[in-house]
C-alpha cells in the first residue's frame, strides 16, 4: 500500500510554506544546541506547539525538563509563565481572582499566569486535585470561567507540565481525565556518557558567559500559519486505517490477546485523533507533506500509553502501559 498516494485536490507546498518550515527547523536546531542529547524531547515539544496540544514531561530531577521549556519560550515571540506547584497552591493562583475596587464601585478580574501563550506547570503532581482540575477547562477549551464570566486564553496557547517519578511524598497522581488532556506524555531518561560530557562542556561555557542565544523568535502569527500547514499534511486512507486498527487493538481481544488482558480501560477516540495529529506534525518537522507508518510507530508510546489503564494484576506484575505499546505495534502492522 502506498502511503504517499495523494488526492487530486491536495494542496501543494508553496514557497512561503517552505520558508516558514525552514524557520521552524532553525528553531528546532537552536533548541537542540542548548539541550544535549534531548532531540526526542525537542521534537515532542515542537509537535505540541505545531498541533496546539499539551505535553507532559516526566523525568528525574536534573534532566533539563524546565530548561527545555524555558529555551522554547526564548525562541517564541509570545508570553511565558512558569508555575511552581506546591501542595498549598490554590486554583486562583493559576486562573486569577476577582477583586473589589471600592473607589470604582465594581469587581475586577485579575488574570493569573494561565493567561500566557506558553505555560510551564512545574511538578504538576505536587498540585492538589482542585488545582489540577482548574487546568482541565483551560487545556480543553482554551478558556477560564471565573464567577459568571468566561475569559478566552491567548492564541496560541500551550501547557507543558513536568513531573518527578521518583518522589511520592506529598504528591497527587494525575487522574485519567487530566492525563487524557495531554497530547503526548514524554519520559526523559538519563543521558549516556558521551552526552553527559558534552553537557558538562555546555554548562561550563554558559557559566563563563558564552550562552548560546536562540537564533530566532517565531511570532504568534507564524505559529498559527505553521499549524495550518501541519493540518494540511496528508494522511493516506491506509495510514488512517493503520492508526484506527492500532487503537482498536487496545479494545479487541482477538488482535493482541496478551495486551488486551492487561488493559482495564482502553484508549478512547481522543487517542486516535492525538496520534494522527502528532504524526502529521512529525512529518512536517521532517520536511514531508505526508505522514508515514514510521511517524505513527515513533509516537505511539507517547500518544497512547498515558491513555491506557492497566488491570490490577498487570500492575501487580510490574508491567507499565508503555510496556504494552511495543507488542501492540508488533501485532498490528501497516498494510
Amino acid at each position: 500500500m502506498n502511503f504517499e498516494d495523494r488526492r487530486p485536490d491536495a494542496t501543494a507546498v508553496t514557497t512561503a510554506d517552505v520558508g516558514l518550515r525552514e524557520r521552524v527547523s532553525a528553531l528546532q536546531a537552536g533548541l537542540e544546541e542548548g539541550l544535549i542529547g534531548a532531540s526526542g524531547l525537542v521534537e515532542r515539544l515542537l509537535i505540541g506547539l505545531l498541533t496546539g496540544g499539551h505535553v507532559l514531561v516526566e523525568g528525574a530531577p536534573g534532566l533539563a525538563k524546565t530548561r527545555a521549556v524555558k529555551r522554547l519560550s526564548a525562541g517564541l515571540d509570545a508570553s511565558f509563565a512558569r508555575i511552581q506547584c506546591t501542595p498549598d497552591l490554590m486554583p486562583a493562583d493559576l486562573t486569577g481572582t476577582t477583586v473589589w475596587r471600592p473607589d470604582e464601585g465594581r469587581f475586577e478580574f485579575l488574570s493569573g499566569p494561565i493567561f500566557h501563550s506558553l505555560v510551564l506547570v512545574d511538578e504538576i503532581n505536587r498540585a492538589p486535585p482542585k488545582v489540577q482540575s482548574a487546568l482541565l477547562e483551560a487545556m480543553a477549551e482554551h478558556q477560564v470561567t471565573a464567577g459568571s464570566k468566561t475569559y478566552p486564553l491567548p492564541d496560541p496557547f500551550m501547557v507543558v507540565a513536568t513531573q518527578n517519578p521518583i518522589e511520592h511524598e506529598g504528591t497527587f497522581p494525575l487522574p485519567e481525565a487530566q492525563l487524557d488532556r495531554f497530547l503526548l506524555h514524554v519520559v526523559v531518561g538519563l543521558p549516556d556518557a558521551v552526552s553527559e560530557r558534552k553537557i558538562l562542556d555546555l554548562v561550563e561555557r554558559e557559566t563563563a558567559g558564552a550562552e548560546q542565544a536562540m537564533p530566532l523568535k517565531l511570532s504568534g502569527e507564524e505559529i498559527r500559519r505553521a499549524r495550518a500547514d501541519v493540518a494540511r499534511v496528508y494522511l493516506a486512507p491506509a495510514l488512517k486505517d493503520y492508526i484506527v486498527r492500532l487503537v482498536s487493538a487496545t479494545r479487541e481481544a482477538d488482535v493482541a490477546p496478551d495486551v488486551r488482558r492487561a488493559i482495564e480501560y482502553p484508549v478512547s477516540p481522543r487517542g486516535t485523533l492525538s496520534l494522527a495529529s502528532a504524526a502529521k506534525a512529525r512529518a512536517y518537522l521532517h520536511g514531508r507533506d505526508h505522514a508515514t507508518p514510521d511517524d505513527v510507530a515513533d509516537l505511539a508510546a507517547d500518544a497512547l500509553a498515558h491513555r491506557l489503564v492497566l488491570t490490577w494484576r498487570a500492575a501487580a506484575d510490574g508491567r507499565t502501559a508503555r510496556d504494552l505499546v511495543a507488542p501492540l505495534l508488533d501485532a498490528v502492522r501497516p498494510v
